[in-house]
């Protein structure tokens, strides 16, 4: 019998924070205008989304005309390399083998008509070798570079700056999937020289199937979606209206409050760290865990062990929920590709622990004494 469950897989999705919901409710019942509409009820909800447009490009320092409401991060990934190739003359790409499936699975497609792709090397903990980007950069072709700001799986993060200006050296398109850093870290577009950023909004609180791009107004793009004239020609359908306005206000809620926020959640994560180094001897940590990394992530290596396979499922049978890798490829007999590319020890039991604002102390303390149960060591004295 479960007595606790613990969440720790906010990398795959975070819950939804209750003053988002409540300030969703209102574009369920009564506002419920099609904001295409150019009538009252339609004026309303077209307001509503301009609104939000106008919250979401102030977090991020742009301008309202640079923010296109999406589906989530998928779609904006797509987006952003697809349109780089069919409107901004994209015959390039260099990105890097630990980028999420959204980026590599539509780079791999663009490969197959005749765009050429360069994989820029890892150092050893997984970080961009920025001397090799420099390069590949070296080139005659018009280039994209893209290149998410925190990896989803072991969280090293990406010296943003740095690579927007050995792209800007190089006149190179820049694009970083920032997923996973959005609501997290300030991100300036006018202190970075990027041309596309890409936001999910479940990812920090708000509601599934609802995030943005960020697309520069130094660059023209066309529309990848065609059927109405919705989000400045650029998208058609429907608007998601009251995802827009749940994703706006999880935007604001996370930006007021970040220093608060950053601070308990890297208390979180610097306490796991050391419970897990005290209670298992030979754990160690993918990426740079202790170094330039995402907060919100560690992932954990155990070492070999005969509940290797079933470890996962086991915490999960005792009320903690955590992930071996990306939830994208939940369901996939394959392993973890940015293990592999980092060349970890398959023998070895990976897990992708990942917190937010919600975890507590006493979350660690009960993950912990579940896992001493099933790998068999005692455990150190807890918080309480």
């Amino acid at each position: 019998m479960i007595h606790q469950k613990v969440y720790l897989d906010n990398a795959a999705t975070t819950p939804m924070a209750p003053e988002v919901i409540e300030a969703m409710l209102p574009y369920m019942k009564e506002e419920f205008g099609n904001p295409s509409s150019t009538h009252y009820f339609g004026r309303r909800t077209k307001a509503a989304i301009e609104t939000a447009r106008k919250v979401v490009a102030k977090y991020i320092n742009a301008n309202p005309s640079e923010i296109i409401f999406t589906s989530g991060g998928t779609e904006a990934d797509n987006m952003a390399i697809n349109c780089s190739i069919k409107d901004l003359g994209v015959t390039h790409i260099i990105t890097s083998p630990i980028e999420h499936h959204a980026v590599l699975h539509t780079v791999e497609e663009a490969s197959k008509n005749n765009i050429r792709v360069s994989y820029v090397k890892l150092t050893t903990n997984g970080h961009i070798d920025l001397d090799n980007l420099e390069q590949l950069l070296q080139t005659k072709d018009k280039t994209l570079v893209s290149l998410m700001h925190a990896n989803n799986e072991i969280g090293n993060l990406l010296p943003m700056k740095n690579v927007g200006e050995l792209c800007k050296k190089y006149n190179a398109y820049f694009h970083s999937d920032t997923v996973q850093t959005m609501g997290h870290y300030i991100i300036d577009t006018q202190k970075i020289h990027i041309h596309f950023l890409t936001c999910g909004a479940h990812k920090f609180h708000g509601p599934k199937g609802v995030g943005f791009l960020y697309k520069s107004d130094k660059i023209k793009i066309n529309a990848m979606m065609h059927g109405g004239a919705q989000e400045r020609n650029l998208r058609g359908g429907t608007e998601n209206l009251y995802g827009i306005v749940g994703l706006a206000k999880a935007m604001e809620l996370a930006y007021e409050h970040l220093d608060t926020h950053m601070k308990h959640v890297q208390g979180i994560k610097s306490y796991f760290i050391e419970k897990l180094k005290q209670n298992f001897p030979g754990v160690t940590f993918n990426g740079d865990a202790e170094g330039s990394s995402l907060y919100t992530v560690l992932n954990a290596s155990f070492p070999p062990n005969d509940k290797k396979d079933m470890l996962l499922f086991m915490l999960d049978i005792n009320g903690v929920a955590a992930s071996g890798g990306s939830a994208c490829s939940s369901g996939s007999n394959k392993g973890s590709h940015v293990l592999t590319a980092l060349g970890v020890n398959p023998e070895r039991t990976n897990i992708r622990f990942s917190f937010s604002r919600y975890t507590t102390l006493q979350d660690i303390d009960y993950t912990i004494q579940k896992l001493t149960e099933l790998l068999g060591v005692t455990a150190e004295k807890s918080y309480g």
